[in-house]
């Protein structure tokens, strides 16, 4: 699908069409004046998050919940 350029009273009047247009993978310009000012493009699907990727290669020490030493946890407490 090509670039359609529309003026911006035909964007406000039509915007619905227009998104469908876009959804279906069509850029869209607006002009104002014979001057493109904005784009209208689909926006890309979001990659699927891997669950997992990580095992192995991060751990968690035995002592994460331990309580920090005294001077580090006034540090934190003013």
């Amino acid at each position: 699908m090509g670039v359609t350029e529309v003026g911006v009273h035909e964007a406000k009047t039509h915007l619905s069409r227009l998104l469908r247009r876009v959804a279906a993978g069509e850029e869209i310009v607006i002009t104002s004046g014979g001057r493109p000012t904005a784009r209208l493009v689909p926006i890309g699907v979001a990659a699927l998050r891997e669950f997992d990727i990580d095992r192995g290669i991060l751990g968690i020490p035995d002592d994460f919940d331990a309580p920090l030493p005294v001077e580090l946890s006034d540090a934190f407490e003013g």
